[in-house]
């Protein structure tokens, strides 16, 4: 019997590397997790307080996670009617892309409106005489790690530290290429309010951001500076910095109106119903900021085609239409050009006032007809 239950020496070996294996493994999901908790880029959590919070205040939060209205799939497969569009260029330009120097107004009157497009969904408005800074990210790679991510394409025409005073940064998402550590801890020193979705600050008070500067809002909600009024509005997206996070926090489009002007945001978002609800609610739109870029037939309910991009914005009757969420990072397989040169041809269809600054360029309203060079087509 001894005999029969006798190990052999090899059986013992390979038990011995095995249990050595899975130690190392454990080991290593340990470090991992242990990283993820404590490397600040990753962002923070929800107290059970602040999840009751969340759903007393939006009714999309339920069983611990914030979901889009109606049906939704993540990843899914669709066609691209307007596939046959692409400009045929490589995910990347050539070159690099041409820059300005923003020729921001430093005294902006009440009644002026202006916008600087710094690259992806970073844009610079002055309204209300305000300095209201969407997205800002300012760093080379879009990534909670500076070794390993999406790296910028193109020049930044400034850097964070060359920013002005900031009266609002505006967070669309959590998502790395929206919400940029680096750039928080750089500009926060000169940020008098932050205004994210529910949940975003979170993330902002673990960096260190005052919570007195923080405002917060769910679909529908709306808050008040100085006669400038912000309201969160429904996207169709999601969120998350961490596996473990998924949808722990809100993503949101933006409307910001005065008594002259009234400008709608997109953030990252599918096409959805959600632009009818918005238009019924608020009319016509002065400009609208779209997201047309970083789609695929893979992920279609959560990025517009560049065609849908400006339908939607044809929905919200904008008098005029820019088309951002590109020019900077590479996060799709599409033509590096092909979201503006669709988003314009399609537009150009509906009758849409499509303006294409250049990265850094400040577009004033009142001259608005200046910027609509399609400089993107003299680059290979």
């Amino acid at each position: 019997m001894k005999e029969i239950l006798k190990i052999p020496r090899w059986a013992k070996i390979v038990l011995r590397i095995l249990l050595i294996l899975l130690i190392c493994l454990l080991l290593i999901v340990l470090l991992a997790l242990l990283f993820i908790n404590f490397y600040p880029s990753f962002g923070g959590n929800a107290s059970r307080e602040k999840k009751a919070e969340y759903a007393s205040r939006a009714s999309n939060y339920f069983d611990g996670a914030f979901h889009n209205t109606g049906e939704f799939s993540l990843m899914t497969e669709a066609d691209d009617p307007y596939k046959d569009r692409s400009s045929g260029k490589g995910t990347l330009p050539g070159e690099n892309l041409p820059t300005v120097t923003p020729s921001l107004f430093q005294n902006p009157a009440k009644d002026e409106l202006s916008l600087t497009w710094f690259g992806h969904s970073s844009v610079l408005l002055q309204m209300q005489g305000m300095n209201i800074l969407f997205d800002p990210v300012f760093s080379e790679i879009s990534s909670p790690v500076s070794f390993v991510g999406s790296r910028r394409f193109s020049d930044l025409p400034l850097t964070a530290e060359e920013l002005p005073q900031i009266d609002l940064v505006i967070v669309s998402h959590d998502h790395y290429d929206h919400l940029d550590y680096p750039t928080i801890q750089q500009i926060d020193g000169k940020v008098g309010r932050y205004v994210v979705p529910l949940g975003v600050e979170n993330h902002l008070k673990r960096w260190g951001v005052s919570e007195h500067k923080i405002s917060t809002l769910a679909w529908w909600e709306e808050t008040e500076f100085d006669g400038l009024t912000v309201v969160c509005t429904p996207s169709r997206h999601y969120s998350g910095r961490k596996i473990i996070d998924q949808n722990a926090t809100l993503w949101a489009s933006w409307v910001l109106k005065n008594e002259t002007y009234q400008v709608f945001e997109s953030g990252d978002t599918g096409f959805g119903g959600q632009f009818e609800e918005i238009y019924a609610k608020f009319g016509t739109f002065d400009l609208a900021l779209m997201d047309c870029a970083q789609y695929s037939t893979r992920w279609h309910e959560v990025h517009m085609f560049p065609e849908e991009a400006a339908t939607a914005a044809g929905i919200l009757h904008a008098k005029a239409a820019i088309p951002i969420h590109w020019g900077a990072f590479r996060l799709s397989d599409h033509a590096w050009d092909d979201p503006a040169e669709r988003f314009t041809l399609r537009g150009e269809e509906l009758g849409l006032t499509v303006v294409t600054p250049r990265l850094g360029e400040t577009v004033e309203w009142r001259r608005l007809t200046e910027y609509t060079k399609r400089w993107w087509r003299e680059i290979g």
